[in-house]
């Protein structure tokens, strides 16, 4: 298969048209259209001053994402309230600056008791709701095409590929399963080059007054997009209180728990994140290690079962109050166990899509070695590779997976680098390998002890 540019698969940043955006996230031209009190808004701004000091207009516009006339119809309302005091430019004559008074500080203690967050001005969620639905996942068509392209420069059965890329296309929850090492972690991690496209994810969405911190720089991908219009101005451009992202590819594995799918507070600096599904709205949401948690499988199912048919979830806030939001993900489970061992048949069918990886077939482990001797920059030895396949794979009954060429060539590329030799040769192979594999071959003297070393091979391999 063809190797190409993970990079020229990315979005390409003039595919974004202004006006589309504007139209999915219009930018607020008043008060009114942020969806967000005046009062609210105040509290805000003097928590802004408190921490950054005097600031001026174009500071503060850009502190809280909004245009400056919003925000000078917010300043005089603080200044009456006595919250604020109007002081000259500063030497570089960048416009007059807004300094807290006593009251004002007064003020900004006191919001911060409610809430911690200093951040750009949060979306309502009802505002939020309608953003995730009109750039839903689920209204990208996936095809074989873009499948060939996502995948091109991976070695992959096609046709496991094509069995991932109906299950995308298909907008339902899917399950893989497999030994590791398969490839079922990096596969389903690779599904986000599907979409060319990017989404608008919002700094913070408020919930009754409740600000819940969505974007997450560890998670969401930010697109350069230079908007032609600074936030100082009400003029064309979306909403800037959204960062424009690669639609996510999130991943959790055995460090889940139900507590990480809930709206988490921390008291220390009095601030509420989003779960974890919530951040990989209009993307690609994949648990991983699924069974290895410290929560019964069962009970990690039960959480899902309506947002999967819903697609909508359902939050607790800590006042008790529950809450719908959207759940626009396309939903992976993966598992190195049997599926039958963690759920029934019954909330099995619920997942439309069971997938199985398999062991690498010697033509499939062919073209990833070459892949891989390739990328490293090493001469291609037909031999050598006839020596791992008959000599080391066949007689430590060791089943071919796609992880073993990079992970057995790297080991053997360090070996002979070490010792100054420009050749690989069987006798660094077989070094690399007892490397691998802890020395298996004084252990292989019966049958028995043969499928021993089957067994623990795989809790050796990583995952490809």
């Amino acid at each position: 298969m063809e190797t190409a540019n993970v990079i020229e698969m990315k979005p390409s940043h003039s595919d974004f048209i202004s006006g589309e955006l504007e139209v999915i996230a219009r930018r607020p031209k008043s008060i009114s259209e942020t969806g967000l009190g005046k009062h609210f808004l105040q509290e805000l701004v003097v928590k802004h001053l408190s921490e950054g000091g005097k600031m001026n207009l174009r500071q503060l516009s850009g502190r809280l994402s909004l245009a400056g006339p919003i925000l000078e119809n917010i300043l005089n309302a603080m200044r009456k309230d006595a919250w604020i005091e109007i002081l000259g430019p500063a030497s570089d004559k960048s416009g007059l600056r807004y300094a807290l008074t006593d009251r004002g500080r007064a003020a900004a203690a006191e919001a911060l008791l409610k809430s911690g967050y200093i951040g750009p001005a949060p979306v309502p969620l009802e505002r939020y709701s309608q953003v995730v639905r009109m750039q839903s996942v689920h209204l990208q068509r996936v095809t074989k095409s873009n499948m060939q392209n996502a995948f091109a420069d991976v070695v992959v059965d096609e046709d496991l590929m094509d069995q991932l890329g109906s299950a995308v296309h298909s907008g339902r929850a899917i399950f893989v399963y497999g030994s590791p090492g398969t490839g079922k972690t990096f596969l389903c991690q690779r599904l986000a080059l599907l979409y060319q496209d990017a989404v608008l994810v919002p700094h913070a969405i408020v919930i009754d007054n409740t600000v819940v911190q969505v974007y997450d720089p560890s998670l969401h991908k930010p697109v350069n997009y230079l908007d032609s219009e600074p936030t100082m101005m009400l003029g064309e451009g979306f909403d800037p209180r959204f960062v424009l992202c690669e639609r996510p590819a999130v991943v959790t594995g055995g460090e889940l728990t139900l507590d990480m799918l809930e709206i988490q507070f921390e008291p220390s600096t009095r601030l509420f994140q989003a779960p974890l599904q919530l951040k990989a709205n209009n993307g690609i949401y994949i648990i991983d290690d699924l069974g290895r948690q410290r929560v019964a499988p069962v009970d990690l199912f039960n959480r899902w079962i309506v947002p999967m048919e819903s697609w909508e979830d359902y939050l607790n806030l800590p006042s008790g109050k529950r809450l719908a939001v959207p759940f626009d993900v396309v939903l992976t489970f993966s598992t190195n166990l049997n599926p039958l061992e963690l759920a029934d048949e019954a909330f099995l069918r619920r997942l439309g899509h069971k997938i199985q990886f398999h062991y690498s077939t010697p033509d499939l482990y062919t073209k990833i070695w070459q892949q891989v001797c390739k990328e490293k920059d090493i001469d291609f030895n037909s031999g050598l590779l006839d020596y791992v396949i008959n000599d080391l794979h066949a007689k430590f009954k060791v089943p071919m997976l796609p992880c073993h060429p990079r992970d057995l060539l790297g080991i053997a590329l360090d070996y002979s680098t070490y010792q100054g030799i420009t050749e690989l040769t069987p006798e660094i192979l077989k070094i690399a390998w007892n490397s691998y594999f802890v020395n298996l071959e004084t252990e292989a003297s019966t049958t028995e002890t043969a499928k021993s070393q089957s067994d623990h091979y795989q809790l050796l391999s990583k995952d490809y």
